[in-house]
């Protein structure tokens, strides 16, 4: 099989994937978009970033603005 393989037509890959589809069975439900995030926190506190002077004399020599 070359690089340049010619895929199948449109019609005949759609009934390959139904048939494979109809064969396969769900390893897991599907969940609501709603539960699958139900476990984690929306708000997370964001960390604070320390600068040092040491940070701050380099960013300055190399004219970068850090707050």
């Amino acid at each position: 099989m070359s690089a340049f393989y010619e895929l199948d037509t449109p019609q005949t890959m759609r009934t390959d994937a139904a048939l494979v589809g109809a064969r396969l069975p769900l390893v897991a439900p599907r969940l609501a978009y709603a539960d699958v995030y139900v476990g984690y926190p929306t708000d997370q506190a964001k960390p604070v970033v320390e600068i040092t002077e040491a940070a701050q004399r380099i960013a300055n020599a190399l004219h970068l603005h850090v707050d």
